[in-house]
């Protein structure tokens, strides 16, 4: 009689996954159903099932490796397929069960039980001021709702499913092929193990109606673009029984016209006349409504610093967007825009020539700075 060991092509240190894999590979080339039936294959693949079912197991193992075949008579050892203890399904379903799936009965069956509903997701688009201060906002979503008719049996009233002839209420069959029992979902009842013989007229046997439904939501304040809020049990409706799934809601704020957000902090750009921001002054910018943040207004006051360029920004301490999980506010940046006034009276301009005749560069730094770099360019491409 050939070594288990030999007959599998392993070493007797091969651990548990190691012999497992040498069998699948074996198994599935000498299986009959694909030899066309060959005697030769048939009984190499039923060697192969009595090495692998006295190895896989760890006592019978034990005393194989002491005393050989003596060990193991009576079993499985020798008596393959029909030897005491030895299942050649358990095998099959143990090795093969994640390869063929749910056609060999290793795959994740279907419940024929209460079944939690469906999540459902909804787009909500909201404005930068609900995201500033919270609000709340009425949706419709469209869900399966349990037929109030039957109550979601899919029956008509006065009536029940029925059990399935075909799979008696388990929603699978089996058949034999083989040397092994395949089982799949039940082809009439779709795995239900229920049958509805008169079907509810509202529902038509479903159990479920889809209807429109207004939920009101509660837009919390501090939210950002792609905040998801969840809402328990909003979901559709579970089937025979089961509970209801969940509705995520997916949040986008509408880009603003005035604002960009910056996490907590808000952008604003505000345009400064040029004799303010020569001079220095006050001028007023847009605030996100709120009463603790402006005082109850929509604008607030800006103090421009004498001699301000574009660019320059001014920070309002917690003046931007609240926290969603703290207290915390960011800020409002006021980045300044100095404007060149246009369409100039005569007089306008005489003054301003004058007061281009007087500034120099000490009033002009910048130019100044400028010039002198242009000049030593300029020196430096023509040599003179």
């Amino acid at each position: 009689m050939r070594d288990y060991y030999e007959i599998l092509g392993v070493t007797r240190t091969i651990d548990e996954a190691g012999l497992k894999s040498a069998f699948r590979k074996l198994a599935m080339e000498h299986h009959p159903d694909r030899n066309g039936g060959c005697e030769n294959a048939a009984g190499r693949f039923k060697e192969i099932n009595e090495a692998y079912s006295v190895l896989s197991d760890p006592q019978k193992r034990a005393a194989y490796d002491r005393f050989g075949h003596a060990g193991v008579n009576g079993q499985g050892g020798q008596g393959g397929f029909g030897g005491q203890g030895f299942d050649a399904s358990d095998i099959f379903n143990d090795v093969f069960g994640d390869v063929f799936g749910e056609m060999f009965g290793g795959g994740r069956r279907q419940s024929n039980g209460p079944q939690r509903g469906q999540d459902l997701r909804y787009d909500l688009e909201i404005s930068l001021e609900q995201a500033y201060a919270g609000a709340e906002v009425e949706i419709q979503v469209p869900a399966a709702m349990t037929c109030e008719v039957c109550e979601g049996s899919g029956a008509k009233p006065g009536t029940n499913p029925t059990v399935c002839g075909t799979c008696g209420g388990a929603g699978r069959v089996r058949a034999t092929q083989g040397f092994f029992a395949v089982e799949r979902t039940c082809p009439r009842c779709g795995g239900s193990g229920r049958m509805i013989l008169d079907p509810c007229a509202n529902c038509h046997g479903h159990g479920q109606v889809r209807r429109e439904r207004t939920l009101s939501v509660r837009i919390p304040a501090g939210v950002d673009d792609g905040a998801r809020i969840r809402l328990a049990g909003e979901g559709d409706a579970g089937a025979r029984g089961g509970p209801r799934g969940d509705l995520y809601i997916f949040l986008s704020v509408t880009p603003h016209e005035l604002f960009e957000r910056d996490g907590l902090d808000l952008l604003c750009t505000v345009p400064v006349p040029m004799t303010t921001a020569a001079l220095g002054g006050e001028i007023e910018a847009p605030c996100l409504l709120g009463g603790e943040a402006c005082d109850g207004e929509c604008k607030i006051s800006v103090q421009v610093p004498e001699g301000a360029q574009t660019g320059k920004t001014v920070r309002l301490k917690g003046k931007g967007m609240p926290s969603l999980r703290s207290r915390q506010r960011g800020d409002l940046v006021v980045e300044l825009f100095v404007e060149t006034p246009t369409h100039l009276s005569a007089r306008q301009k005489e003054l301003m020539r004058e007061l281009a005749g007087l500034c120099g560069e000490k009033q002009n730094p910048k130019s100044a700075n400028f010039v002198g770099k242009a000049k030593r360019f300029w020196e430096e491409v023509t040599g003179n």
